[in-house]
């Protein structure tokens, strides 16, 4: 066996609030735009409000966008298709037998869930607030909804054109992104047919608002967790690392300094390792979903780990096992995905289990991907449960499996930066292969086959 065959190793991703910065190399294009078609004008006006998330590997998941905004005048929602607001407001300046859908300052609209009755749909609506990411899924990484208002102003725009005031302060609801201001922009066109087109602009303008990443995203605290907690000794002929001591029962487990890690103080069920079956126990009860992260108790107290083992080296080819595993006891990870960089990628050759893309954004240059569940598998990461697939790259001019050339450059988890260890701490490899070790008994057998031997040539 080749004394490269089996290198486990473990890469651990602690979920912060860092997206990196408002550049990210990954993704240098991505952004979130909001469009505001004007589909009719009359004493009250129709939209069709659109989000499409053109990142390549960030998603929104659950509970989903809650997409607010500011009105210009004293504007009203009389109804809304695909979404609903979640407050009503103080609607007693509205005089009549019906009242309107809301008459909040600053709306806050949020999508229906996918049981939602046709009559109350629109396309791309009604996935309870989840969008994937455009690499993915490119048709659900859209979401629109439908609304109709009255009571509002008319406006002068910059370029000469009249019609409704637009609304200002824009927001998606999750954490981290920041809005530009509205912008007019042409109007949407559809197809209908195979040669016929439409505007969904009749008059008036269209809105865009993009959202991105800021600087100000880049947490303080975001690597107080230590890059590596697990003692890595070199394992060269097994197939499975352990732990280098296996930790005693834990209690009060309440890591409240680690606050940046999810953005709340970081609780985990009290646990062991039984020394004969090497098997974890949970002894304390689940919270009765509070929505803090709540999972077992480790050494490196991240509620994701990714487990890069090389795994077999071939004459020209070598195979890694990586596993993902989540720790966190109450949540589920849907649609997620593992962005990786290395630069072998460029000769993936065969995957298993996973869906692959190559994100190429710098010319030729491809040396980091995207790696996804296949829908009805293993597209959800179950909670307290893992994922795992095979990889078979082709050694690239150049390549050696020293200085932790082996391992990725740099993770991504569901688009947060997993927490890379430091380079001593990487596993290193034997210079050469163990000897092989010879038992006394086994020595003592082959002194008496070699006097019989002699006893024997001697006779003759």
């Amino acid at each position: 066996m080749d004394f490269a065959q089996l290198i486990p190793f473990v890469l651990v991703c602690c979920l912060s609030c860092r997206f990196a910065d408002a550049y990210d190399p990954v993704d240098p294009k991505g952004n979130i735009v909001i469009t505001w078609d004007f589909v009719s004008i009359q004493d009250v006006y129709g939209v069709m409000v659109s989000i499409h998330n053109n990142q390549l590997y960030r998603h929104i998941e659950q509970p989903g966008w809650r997409l607010s905004w500011r009105w210009h005048g004293d504007e009203v929602i009389w109804g809304a298709t695909g979404a609903e607001a979640t407050e009503q407001g103080d609607c007693h300046r509205i005089r009549g037998l019906v009242r309107p859908h809301c008459c909040e300052k600053r709306p806050v609209m949020v999508d229906l869930p996918p049981n939602t009755p046709y009559t109350n749909q629109v396309a791309n609506c009604c996935r309870g607030g989840v969008l994937s990411s455009v690499m993915q899924n490119n048709r659900t990484a859209t979401a629109a909804f439908q609304i109709v208002v009255g009571s509002y102003r008319h406006a002068t725009y910059h370029d000469g054109t009249k019609g409704p005031a637009l609304p200002t302060n824009f927001g998606i609801g999750v954490p981290g992104y920041s809005c530009s201001n509205a912008t007019k922009v042409n109007a949407t066109r559809s197809s209908v047919g195979k040669h016929r087109h439409v505007q969904a602009l009749l008059q008036g303008g269209r809105v865009a608002v993009v959202l991105r990443l800021p600087l100000v995203v880049l947490q303080q605290h975001d690597r107080v967790v230590p890059a590596l907690q697990l003692q890595l000794p070199t394992v060269p002929h097994v197939a499975a690392m352990r732990q280098a001591n296996h930790p005693r029962r834990l209690s009060n487990c309440l890591i409240s300094p680690v606050q940046a890690v999810l953005s709340h103080s970081l609780r985990c069920a009290s646990c062991w390792l039984s020394r004969e079956s090497d098997q974890s126990g949970v002894t304390e009860l689940l919270p009765a979903g509070d929505g803090e992260p709540f999972f077992r108790c480790t050494e490196h107290m991240c509620p994701v780990r990714v487990h890069w083992h090389v795994k077999i080296n071939y004459r020209e080819y070598w195979r890694v096992k990586v596993t993902i595993t989540n720790y966190n006891l109450i949540k589920n990870y849907s649609d997620w995905n593992l962005v990786v960089q290395h630069p072998n990628l460029q000769s993936l050759t065969k995957l298993f289990s996973f869906n692959y893309q190559p994100l190429i954004q710098y010319g030729t240059l491809n040396d980091t991907g995207m790696f996804w569940g296949i829908q009805y598998y293993n597209e959800m990461l179950l909670q307290d449960g893992n994922v795992q697939t095979e990889i078979i790259l082709k050694k690239d001019r150049g390549f050696t499996f020293s200085g932790g050339w082996a391992f990725p450059r740099r993770l991504y988890f569901d688009g947060h930066e997993c927490v890379m260890p430091p380079p001593d701490q990487y596993p290193s490899l034997p210079n050469a292969v163990p000897e092989t070790r010879v038992s006394s008994a086994q020595r003592l057998l082959i002194a008496a086959s070699c006097l019989l031997s002699l006893s024997i040539f001697i006779r003759v």
